[in-house]
């Protein structure tokens, strides 16, 4: 704030604005905070958050930069775009505990889920989904962004999509927030609000959001089916190289040979793992999940309204997806346990790994 006399003070939408003599106006953003203020160095403390419009673009103030204080050198800095979210806590005992954030819908689904630990399973890669942002866990007040988007969808490692695997912003409406470090926890709600621009229905944002969660549902479940598949095939090639002497296993073999081809052609159709980089699609087309994942991506908009073109489409993909994800089941559930009860039987162990 610059050093200048203030004219005029107003409070707008609960907002305070400054007026200055020559220096413009200025912002102090969401006075809600200082409202519900209260000190208690005890417990977790979390603030209701002022509503959010579901909104276009972003903000330098959707993350939560500890170095970043509120300015920008050659522009001004719009308002966050999601959710925020202030929480205090006290300082805690235990230096292992963590804290988590859960988000649920009216309904009491699941939206999302955050923590204060970082994702130790993930791996980077070309193409790879965005890393979970991490919850801040500093003693006193903290801040924290929801970009009203549903949870992130498993990638497949080392395997380029041109796709996003953000989950897609959530509809208007009232969200229930719960926050728990080790036996504290604490509850609120946030309101996000419509588009003022567009004259989407809530029947439509329903509708909207029922067709893409279904479809995120299943670009989930194939993939975490693609990634458990590759995972047991893998032990499985590895096992039969081990397999020593030849002639005592030579069933076993030919048992695992025909399964693996099974298994392999099951892969080949579901995902392109020569993809590994942009525009690899132009030399090795992409397969089912690649397909499933674009129409995904295309029917997501800011202005939330799917057209029948592309619900023939999803019903035409769900119809092939059926067909794969049954090959998919049996060979899980059926094929590989039924192998696995004549690796017992020869002493050899079993295919375990997901």
């Amino acid at each position: 704030f610059p050093v200048t006399p203030v004219t005029d003070l107003k409070i707008h939408q609960s907002n305070l604005i400054a007026a200055t003599s020559g220096r413009s106006f200025w912002i102090l953003d969401d006075l809600s905070l200082i409202r519900q203020y209260k000190k208690d160095t005890s417990n977790i403390i979390m603030f209701e958050p002022s509503p959010a419009y579901l909104v276009n673009g972003s903000s330098e103030l959707d993350e939560s930069k500890p170095d970043f204080d509120g300015t920008g050198k050659y522009r001004g800095v719009n308002p966050a775009t999601g959710v925020v979210i202030y929480y205090q806590l006290p300082k805690i005992k235990d230096t292992t505990a963590v804290v988590t954030m859960e988000i649920k819908d009216a309904a009491g689904n699941v939206v999302h889920t955050f923590s204060s630990k970082a994702d130790s399973t993930y791996k980077k890669y070309d193409g790879a989904p965005p890393k979970e942002p991490v919850l801040p866990n500093e003693k006193g007040l903290n801040r924290f962004v929801w970009n009203m988007r549903y949870a992130t969808i498993p990638g497949i490692p080392n395997v380029y999509i041109e796709s996003s695997y953000r989950g897609h912003k959530a509809i208007p409406g009232t969200y229930s927030i719960s926050l728990k470090v080790g036996e504290l926890q604490t509850n609120t709600k946030a309101t996000i609000l419509a588009n003022p621009l567009y004259a989407t229905t809530p029947a439509a944002y329903t509708a909207y959001n029922s067709t893409m969660s279904a479809m995120e549902a299943e670009v989930t479940t194939m993939h975490k089916m693609i990634n458990t598949m590759d995972a047991k095939r893998g032990q499985l090639e590895q096992m039969l190289a081990t397999l020593l002497p030849a002639e005592k296993y030579a069933a076993i073999k030919t048992q695992a040979a025909a399964l693996l081809k099974r298994m392999k052609a099951w892969d080949e159709e579901m995902i392109q793992r020569k993809s590994t980089a942009y525009d690899d699609v132009e030399n090795f087309p992409n397969k089912f999940s690649a397909n499933y994942m674009f129409l995904l991506n295309q029917s997501e908009s800011d202005i939330p309204a799917i057209n029948q073109p592309a619900l023939d489409l999803i019903k035409e993909l769900n119809a092939q997806w059926a067909v794969l994800k049954n090959r998919g089941n049996d060979l899980l559930s059926k094929d590989i346990p039924a192998f696995n009860q004549m690796l017992w039987q020869a002493g050899v162990g079993a295919i375990w790994k997901d």
